[in-house]
């Protein structure tokens, strides 16, 4: 198996583990003083998990608050719109009951005069029927003369003339009337239509926003509560980290050969090699872990910003970010052994370039899937990672 597979295979187990722990609830760990580095490590994963969950959880939160409170601007747009939209249908409302009631005051006044014009019509008819109206004939020959007769003619032509103008009054005004009362109904049906339409629309809108705000402010609570326990998982690794750097610092402390401060450790060794930095191992090799059955390689112990070594000379084969391995070097020293180093603040050294035993080739931090500041270490051989301390003086 080539190195790129096997970096692949413990980037895609520790993806595993982190996606387990973002699923699983964010259950609070009991910090236990003194624990052991691995129950630290173990717990610091855990929390680092459960932190990454509800940094999503509250991008999520956020992304919908900022929805909700978009949609309430374009509501209060709306509800302006509709303001605007009602201030003319007041307008328009005001006009059409001048109308009705102008309408209705003809209509009165239409009626009186109808009233009025029957009354008269039916007092004509009576009067007519009652004076036995002579005819045509007998208006001839009772007449005493040409002149006179003229004169009952012109007579009964105006009598006539008057009798139709009144009639023909009686039905301008019932027309007009019939007329009035359909215009006053219509406008009552529109008037009543418009408030239904207006009421309803308003209904609609303060629902819509009352909903919208609601939903926000449930929102706005579930936020305020993921930040609360992003806080609490935030110093939750704080205190786990000043543990493990603790804990380093008295392994440090306690160690009966303490290697060199200012440089990498010499000394004789089978391969040659020198220590790529001077600290403690803290994670040895193969050692178990959640995420990975074998630790390749091993972990020492280094602030940020230590200088890191070359073991040996060789070419520079692998430099620049991989994945869980952060800002990763790795140089070919021949005969299929090669040496690695992980989790760098930076590269001093690129693809392709010749190096020295014991030259600079990076600083040292925490990039990529770590825990604190280290250098992870490892010796390959064919590709394969084998135990370093083999190889190291």
């Amino acid at each position: 198996m080539s190195r790129a597979d096997s970096r692949v295979r413990t980037e895609r187990r520790m993806a595993l583990v982190a996606l387990a722990a973002v699923a699983a609830t964010a259950t609070v760990l009991t910090i236990t003083a003194g624990a052991p580095a691995q129950d630290l490590q173990s717990q610091l994963d855990q929390k680092r998990s459960q932190l990454q969950h509800a940094k999503s959880r509250g991008g999520v939160l956020s992304s919908t608050i900022q929805r909700f409170g978009e949609r309430l601007d374009q509501l209060r747009g709306e509800v302006a719109t509709l303001r605007n939209r009602q201030a003319i249908v007041q307008a328009e409302l005001q006009k059409k009951e001048a109308e009705l009631k102008q309408a209705k005051d003809q209509l009165a006044v239409l009626r009186v005069r109808l009233k009025r014009s029957l009354k008269v019509l039916r007092e004509r008819l009576v009067a007519i029927y009652e004076s036995s109206r002579p005819d045509a004939l007998t208006v001839i020959l009772n007449s005493n003369g040409f002149d006179d007769l003229l004169n009952r003619y012109q007579y009964l032509s105006r009598i006539q003339s008057q009798d139709t103008s009144i009639a023909e009054r009686v039905r301008n005004l019932r027309d007009q009337t019939k007329e009035t009362v359909v215009r006053v109904r219509a406008a009552r049906n529109e008037i009543a239509d418009k408030k239904t339409e207006l009421e309803r629309t308003q209904a609609e809108l303060a629902a819509r926003q009352t909903d919208l705000a609601a939903a926000r402010q449930q929102d706005q609570q579930a936020l305020s509560q993921v930040q609360d326990t992003q806080q609490r998982l935030e110093g939750d690794l704080s205190d786990i980290q000043g543990q493990i750097q603790a804990q380093l610092q008295a392994a440090q402390a306690a160690s009966s050969v303490p290697a060199p401060r200012a440089g990498p450790v010499q000394g004789e060794s089978s391969s040659g090699f020198i220590w790529p930095v001077s600290g403690p191992i803290t994670s040895p090799f193969c050692e178990p872990r959640p995420w990975e059955s074998c630790h390749p390689g091993i972990d020492i112990g280094v602030p940020t910003g230590t200088p890191i070594h070359a073991v040996a000379d060789g070419t520079v084969s692998i430099a620049g970010p991989e994945g869980g391995y952060g800002n990763y070097t790795c140089i070919d020293h021949g005969g299929g052994l090669s040496s690695c180093y992980a989790h760098q603040e930076s590269i001093s050294v690129s693809v392709g370039q010749t190096v020295s035993q014991g030259q600079v080739i990076g600083i040292s931090d925490c990039t990529g899937l770590c825990f604190g500041p280290h250098l992870h270490f490892e010796v390959r051989v064919n590709g394969q990672v084998v135990d370093p301390m083999g190889y190291l003086p």
